[in-house]
């Protein structure tokens, strides 16, 4: 079969969507499908095209996500009309990708990762009109036929069915990590409690609610400490981000780290006292399923899919404000876990899935 994989971005762009995608795309051409990747040209440093444990990849001009969504249609075109089937994700990538199926006459599936709604309305740092410009897209995308819609939760299928997908077209197949990469792991032993964030900047991942709730922790917890792990991309974001820490006199509180390699990484992780994830919404969210295979304990929000992917040791926060975000920390800090009997999410049975539905579409 020959597949054609039109995603925003793609290795050596590093993330949880990223990874599996990867593994994913290697493992069909292992098998023997002939998989092309047709990606963005975010990392101005990889090579426009290239062929890599089988999968041949293509990296266009564009490096900004909405001159992506809106102009690479034409170089998508070509090998859009070679292959059998495209798969793409939500969000951008899913326009150029269902553009190209149309006039292509090929068939077409996506993998949502989140559905927002109405809560872009509810976000911090957004204005009421790109509230109105980014939930209208969103709309936009769940109304294009596409053939199949991969569900990354059972909350994210749901969403999709509320908001007008029909039931028959979607189906849940969970993320997964491979955890023989998360073994063997050497913690960095850190003095007093340490608290930590690591992920991508974004408006709903609630790093607002994280830093006002910073000063309390910083006041009722001796020697505590947020290690904040992130990028510096979006520059603005990351510009935010600095100015509410001065405003907040965080300076001596948080240590930042920026683009670790993977290996630092993990050990920055599992050598945390607990992860915090005070996300407004979460599709699935990579970071909670990473923290549980360290073995490292989380407060989180429980909106979105949280409540259904964390187990292990968590605490959950009462509402989604500075106070309870304090308050489920200091718990944290007293060990007042609440516990689930521990779930895994392997990435070979992510894989297996996918291939399962090609199979099926192959067949049809």
């Amino acid at each position: 079969m020959k597949l054609l994989f039109v995603l925003e971005n793609y290795y050596p762009h590093i993330g949880g969507v990223e990874t599996l995608f990867k593994h994913l795309c290697e493992s069909l051409a292992a098998r023997g499908d002939d998989v092309t990747v047709f990606t963005s040209g975010v990392i101005h440093s990889a090579a426009k095209k290239e062929s890599l444990n089988g999968v041949k990849i293509v990296r266009t001009k564009y490096r900004n996500r909405y001159l992506f969504t809106f102009f690479s249609v034409f170089a998508l075109i070509p090998f859009a009309r070679k292959c059998d089937h495209i798969h793409t994700t939500s969000y951008n990538a899913a326009i150029p990708a269902r553009i190209a199926a149309w006039w292509c006459k090929k068939s077409i599936t996506i993998t949502f990762h989140e559905l927002w709604g109405n809560l872009w309305y509810r976000l911090p740092y957004m204005t009421k009109i790109g509230a109105w410009l980014h939930n209208r897209f969103e709309q936009i995308i769940i109304r294009l036929n596409f053939d199949r819609f991969v569900a990354v939760s059972e909350f994210t299928k749901n969403r999709l069915i509320r908001y007008g997908v029909p039931s028959r077209k979607v189906i849940r197949i969970y993320n997964g990590i491979p955890y023989d990469e998360f073994q063997e792991i050497t913690p960095i032993k850190q003095p007093g409690f340490t608290y930590c964030y690591f992920g991508r900047l974004g408006v709903s991942k609630g790093l607002d609610l994280l830093l006002q709730a910073a000063p309390h922790i910083k006041k009722n917890i001796p020697n505590s400490n947020l290690k904040l792990i992130i990028p510096r991309i979006p520059a603005s974001f990351h510009r935010r981000i600095q100015k509410m820490i001065t405003e907040l006199d965080l300076e001596d509180h948080i240590t930042e780290l920026n683009h670790l390699p993977f290996d630092q990484l993990k050990s920055q992780v599992s050598s945390s006292d607990v992860v915090v994830i005070p996300s407004y919404s979460e599709g699935f969210c990579f970071s909670a399923v990473e923290a549980m295979a360290l073995g490292t304990p989380l407060v989180i929000s429980g909106r979105g899919a949280l409540d259904e992917v964390v187990t292990g040791r968590y605490i959950r926060m009462e509402n989604l404000t500075p106070e309870a975000l304090a308050k489920a920390v200091q718990k944290a800090y007293h060990t007042e876990w609440q516990f689930k009997e521990p779930t895994t999410y392997p990435l070979d049975d992510t894989i297996a899935a996918y291939q399962a539905l090609f199979d099926q579409i192959s067949a049809s």
